[in-house]
């Protein structure tokens, strides 16, 4: 039986997210994509419980458990990479591996200052006739990929359309800059592979001294912060190769 692959996209997203590689993993890995609480499908966390990495990464261990599911590997995305890092943190995850991952900058990175998605929620109904245009679709997903015209128009509606909808955005997003990764003390017995996108223009290559300690790093040429349409077959081998040096359950 193929052994589970967990995978967690990222801030905004959903686990469609994952859908051009999907076929590619599953030749050789159970393919487990999930929503992250407040994302796609799945309801928030309780008001009580701060959406930190640590938070959304023990939902998610607890959903696998009901599921009969507890030595898995994982790979993420952005913020679904710093959910990754924390499932290994906590002994779920057998190995990690990390696409362009949130949370390894040197100090909080502070509140959001832009208004761009304020703007996108009061225009909300008009946002899908938007982007119908080519040339608008093509500049809303800029952000999460170096080759937008690669994303089909419906996925790239469903990207931008999921950005503005998620419930659970704003606590994650406040969350996500109010704290940051902790590699200090990080369970050596958990690869880690750090996969930076070349082209990303949302997050910066961490610094040698925020990776866990033998962490791989590698780049992914030619491709931006949400890499899964600009190149299906590097994204997908470079997730077999991360998950691959975990050792297989007896």
């Amino acid at each position: 039986m193929s052994e589970p692959l967990l995978l967690v996209h990222g801030l905004g997203a959903s686990a469609s997210i994952w859908d051009p590689i999907v076929p590619l993993l599953a030749r050789e890995r159970e393919v487990i994509a999930l929503d992250l609480p407040g994302f796609g499908g799945a309801p928030s966390l309780p008001p009580a419980v701060e959406p930190t990495a640590a938070a959304l990464a023990a939902a998610l261990r607890d959903e696998l458990a009901t599921r009969g599911i507890e030595g898995f590997d994982v790979a993420g995305n952005s913020l679904g990479a710093w959910v990754g890092l924390e499932l290994g943190r906590m002994g779920a995850a057998r190995s990690v591996t990390c696409l362009s991952p949130a949370g390894l900058w040197r100090k909080p990175i502070g509140p959001a200052t832009g208004t761009s998605r304020i703007w996108a929620r009061r225009l909300r109904p008009l946002v899908p006739l938007a982007l119908r245009i080519a040339p608008l679709r093509r500049r809303a997903l800029l952000t999460f990929s170096s080759h937008p015209d690669r994303i089909p128009p419906a996925a790239g509606r469903e990207l931008v359309l999921g950005w503005i909808d998620a419930d659970g955005y704003d606590g994650a997003n406040k969350a996500m800059r109010e704290h940051i990764f902790e590699p200090a003390g990080y369970p050596p017995e958990v690869p880690v592979t750090i996969a930076w996108a070349e082209q990303d223009q949302l997050v910066g290559p961490p610094r040698p001294e925020r990776r866990p300690a033998g962490a791989r790093f590698l780049v992914l040429p030619g491709v931006g912060h949400t890499p899964m349409w600009d190149d299906p077959e590097l994204v997908a081998r470079t997730l077999l190769e991360g998950s691959a040096a975990s050792a297989p359950v007896a």
